[in-house]
C-alpha cells in the first residue's frame, strides 16, 4: 500500500514552500511523487517542484476536488505504473477542498497518512471567514500554523484558538452516522514552511511493517525527543471487532498505528493503517508472521500500557530497547 499526504490551505499560505522544504529535509531516500493542482493558466508551482525532487503531474485549469476527479485518479494511476512511488504528495489548489481527494486516493487503494491544512499565521484574519478556508480546516487532521516567525507568541496562540473553534464547527462528518471522519487532529507550527519531523513519522509501507515484525527486538525505541514508537503483540483466537475496539479508543497523543493482525473471522491477515483518527485495512493473503500493532506518538508508554490492560487482546513485549 502506497502512503500519501494531501496538502491543502488557502491561496498564498505557503503550501508549496512547506512541501518542497519537507521533501528535501525528511525524504532524501524515498521515492516521492508530487501531484500539483494549479488554478489558472500557468503552473508556476509545478515548475518549482519539478526541479526539487521526483515526478510532478500538473493538473491545470480547474479544481481537483470537483471538475477533475476522474482525470486526477487516472493521472495518479499513471504515476504508480510508471514510477512506483513510496509516497505521493497531493498539493491542492487554494480554491479547493481536500475531502474528495481523500476519497479518490482511498478508492485507488492508497493510504492517506495525513490531510495537512497550512494556515498563514500572519494573514489568517484576512481570509478566515472564507467558506473554502473553513472547509479546508474541517477536512484536515493535521493543521500547520505557518509563518510563526512573523507573529508574536500571543498572536500565534490567538490564531490557534480561532482554528480550534472553526475546526469544531466545520469538522467533516460521516453523513450516515453523524460521527467525525477525523476524531483527532494536531496543530504544528512552522517557520518558513519547515515543520517538525513528527508530522511525517511512522510512514510504513506493508513491507516495512513485515520487516519490523521479523526484527521485533528493535521495535521499542524513542524516535526523536518525546516521540516514541512502541509495539504490542496480539493474542490468538481474537475477532476483528476486538481490534476495532482498540482502534476506537486511541488517545490523541498516539498519532499513528501500523501493524498486521490475524483474526479468526477474516481468512487472511490484515494490514492496519491508523492515522490521526482515520483507519484503513488491507488484506495480506501470504502473511505468516507475528500479529502486532506499532503505536507512534508523544510520551505514549503509559497510554499503550493502559490499552493493553483495558483490551486483553494486546501484550507488551517483556523487553524494551532504546536508541536516540
Amino acid at each position: 500500500m502506497i502512503s500519501s499526504f494531501i496538502i491543502t490551505g488557502f491561496l498564498g499560505v505557503g503550501k508549496t514552500t512547506m512541501l518542497t522544504n519537507s521533501v528535501k529535509q525528511y525524504f532524501p531516500d524515498k521515492k516521492i511523487a508530487i501531484v500539483v493542482n494549479e488554478f489558472g493558466d500557468i503552473g508556476v508551482d509545478s515548475k518549482i517542484l519539478s526541479n526539487v525532487y521526483s515526478e510532478v503531474l500538473e493538473i491545470s485549469e480547474g479544481c481537483i476536488c470537483c471538475q477533475l476527479a476522474e482525470e486526477f485518479e487516472s493521472g495518479v494511476r499513471e504515476i504508480i505504473e510508471k514510477y512506483n512511488p513510496e509516497i505521493i504528495f497531493v498539493e491542492t489548489s487554494g480554491a479547493s477542498e481536500p475531502f474528495p481527494i481523500f476519497m479518490s486516493l482511498q478508492n485507488l487503494g492508497i493510504s492517506v497518512d495525513g490531510v495537512i491544512c497550512v494556515v498563514d499565521a500572519k494573514n489568517f484574519s484576512s481570509y478566515k471567514d472564507n467558506s473554502t478556508a473553513k472547509y479546508q480546516l474541517g477536512g484536515a487532521n493535521i493543521i500547520v500554523l505557518n509563518k510563526t516567525d512573523l507573529v508574536s507568541e500571543e498572536e500565534a496562540l490567538a490564531v490557534e484558538i480561532e482554528l480550534g473553534e472553526i475546526k469544531e464547527k466545520y469538522n467533516i462528518k460521516n453523513t450516515f452516522t453523524g460521527k467525525a471522519i477525523f476524531k483527532n487532529y494536531v496543530v504544528h507550527r512552522a517557520e518558513q514552511g519547515l515543520v517538525n519531523k513528527e508530522v511525517f513519522e511512522g510512514i510504513y509501507r506493508v513491507e516495512d511493517v513485515v520487516k519490523l515484525a521479523e526484527d521485533f527486538q528493535h521495535l521499542d525505541h524513542t524516535i526523536k525527543d518525546s516521540l516514541t514508537q512502541k509495539v504490542a503483540y496480539l493474542k490468538e483466537d481474537i475477532v476483528f471487532a476486538d481490534v476495532d475496539a482498540v482502534l476506537e479508543n486511541i488517545p490523541k497523543n498516539i498519532y499513528r498505528v501500523k501493524g498486521v493482525i490475524k483474526v479468526t473471522d477474516v481468512p487472511n491477515a490484515i494490514f492496519v493503517n491508523y492515522s490521526f483518527g482515520d483507519v484503513s485495512f488491507e488484506e495480506l493473503p501470504d502473511y505468516e508472521g507475528k500479529s502486532l500493532l506499532i503505536f507512534i506518538g508523544e510520551d505514549i508508554d503509559r497510554n499503550v500500557a493502559s490499552l493493553c490492560e483495558k483490551h486483553e487482546i494486546l501484550n507488551l513485549p517483556m523487553f524494551s530497547t532504546s536508541k536516540s
